[in-house]
């Protein structure tokens, strides 16, 4: 088990300790065309939604992580977790044989 932090311990109805594990996804923000967000996770293949505004957007890609992790749980699949030292940055090429 993952090392536990004070903070992350939580207690149930019977007050015994139960752990609990924040994970953090890169989420990427693209502006759709006919407004409004479209939002994936890398690290979890096919997890997408939209909203209407930006924080409707954050809402709605939560919503959808914690689905996708609960069905890969109920699936006895592994849950996948993000390194912390990933960058997402925009890498330019040159490219002569496309033209404009």
């Amino acid at each position: 088990m993952w090392p536990v932090k004070p903070e992350d311990l939580w207690y149930n109805v019977n007050m015994k300790k139960i752990a609990r594990k924040v994970l953090k996804y890169t989420a990427i923000f693209e502006p759709a065309e006919e407004g409004g967000y479209v939002v994936s996770v890398p690290a979890l293949p096919g997890c997408a939604t939209q909203g209407e505004t930006f924080e409707e957007a954050v809402f709605m890609i939560k919503d959808a992580m914690k689905l996708y992790l609960s069905v890969l749980k109920e699936d006895g699949e592994n849950i996948p977790e993000e390194k912390e030292d990933v960058v997402v940055t925009r890498v330019a090429i040159d490219t002569p044989f496309i033209s404009i």
